[in-house]
């Protein structure tokens, strides 16, 4: 499941393995992706149109009432296949290496993945959500929406 190390990357011994709360999986992220040609970003999804749709479990379908398409939402999923003890990496896409907290790479100590996403269709009956684009595996977990709000979501000038 490990990758080998890229030269400079830095592992903590003894954090493989998951500790800690215990997640909620709310539905899966149904994406045109697999391994091997998902796109690295967001960014790079939406410009070779990997639109996708977020299913829910039924239970949670009403926790989509007042969302409306064309809001942007984020979404938060779980990136099991991530290795979660590097520290240090180095990503093939910049030069050198850096710390974990300064890249946005999948492998982390808790692989959640993040993507800043708008709402195409909406189903809340039937607990789905047609999505912009999305830059995970299709059938991903997912943990949890939030609705994007620029007051909040901004970070403040300089």
């Amino acid at each position: 499941m490990d990758a080998p190390l890229r030269p400079g990357e830095v592992v903590a011994d003894g954090l493989a393995e998951p500790d800690g709360p215990r997640l909620r999986i709310i539905g899966r992220i149904r994406s045109c992706w697999g391994a091997g040609d998902c796109p690295r970003n967001i960014g790079t999804a939406r410009a070779q149109g990997g639109v996708g749709k977020v299913e829910l479990d039924p239970t949670f379908a009403p926790a989509l009432d007042g969302l409306a398409v064309g809001q942007p939402v984020v979404l938060l999923y779980w990136l099991g296949d991530a290795r979660r003890d590097l520290l240090r990496q180095s990503p093939r896409h910049i030069q050198g290496t850096r710390g974990t907290f300064a890249i946005r790479s999948p492998n982390r100590p808790n692989s959640i993945g993040l993507a800043t996403v708008r709402i195409t269709s909406l189903d809340v009956a039937a607990g789905t959500m047609g999505i912009d684009a999305i830059d995970c595996y299709d059938g991903t977990p997912l943990i949890d929406i939030k609705p994007w709000v620029e007051r909040a979501d901004l970070p403040p000038a300089r």
